[in-house]
């Protein structure tokens, strides 16, 4: 077993053996909020960061996209 399929299996286990709180307060969904937006400029930099060390940044359109015609 990968570590990666052993972390999973922990995971899940610690999740069905845990007791949860039925009650739904505010901080918990701003804490949703910021964990979706820290995960989300994670993966953006790290795209970021592989493509300038692959040498192509990303760089913004320098023309507008091609128009099919003649159909």
């Amino acid at each position: 077993m990968s570590i990666l399929e052993i972390a999973l299996a922990s995971q899940i286990w610690a999740r069905r053996h845990e007791k949860r709180a039925l009650a739904f307060d505010e901080s918990g969904g701003l804490k949703a909020l910021l964990r979706v937006a820290f995960i989300f400029v994670a993966f953006t930099l790290l795209i970021a960061v592989l493509n300038i060390a692959a040498g192509r940044p990303q760089m913004p359109a320098q023309s507008s996209a091609p128009v099919l015609t003649g159909r």
